[in-house]
């Protein structure tokens, strides 16, 4: 369902899409993409210029492959439009620290330790917070739900409509159903 209409009068200034793509390499790995744009509807004046509505301020890439354990094995960062050239993108090399770690153990403090202010990009980084649950889902259907192994399913406890207490657990999982909470 979209958001109410609004009642109010208004100007669209700004546009930044983030979008994520999975994929499922011939080599068994996996690559997750994420692509950022950031565009104003109006000229807008910066130090470097007068970026011209409709031109990007951000166009910026990045890819990791990953093992089935959603282990990093490659990071790549690029950028084609900056709003400070020979600048910004000159962090990009350093986003290949990613290689080793794992996007589902302590992956996004690692990011927030590793990238935070000056030591990266804060348009890159932003994207990289995305990429577990984008792996998670470019994942759904090449593993079992159920685990074979006797442990829970991954999804469970991990949002409000999987809380091992929910009605939607009780209905879905019910073995890992634990009644409601006191």
């Amino acid at each position: 369902m979209p958001l109410p209409v609004t009642n109010v009068e208004r100007e669209l200034r700004h546009t930044r899409r983030v979008r994520y793509e999975g994929y499922k390499r011939s080599d068994g790995l996996w690559d997750i993409e994420a692509h950022l744009t950031d565009i104003k509807s109006h000229d807008n004046p910066m130090k470097t210029g007068v970026r011209r509505a409709g031109q990007p301020i951000h166009v910026m890439w990045i890819r990791l492959t990953i093992d089935r354990h959603l282990t990093i094995l490659d990071a790549t960062a690029s950028s084609d439009a900056v709003p400070y050239p020979g600048g910004c993108e000159n962090i990009a090399p350093s986003y290949k620290r990613l290689i080793g770690l794992n996007l589902v153990r302590d992956f996004r403090r690692a990011v927030k330790n590793d990238f935070a202010g000056v030591k990266g990009c804060t348009h890159l980084t932003e994207m990289l917070t995305g990429f577990p649950t984008t792996a998670i889902q470019t994942f759904a259907g090449e593993m079992p739900e159920e685990r074979t192994d006797g442990r829970k399913p991954f999804q469970l406890d991990q949002c409000h409509a999987l809380d091992t207490r929910s009605e939607t657990v009780k209905r879905w999982y019910p073995k890992w159903y634990k009644g409601k909470a006191a």
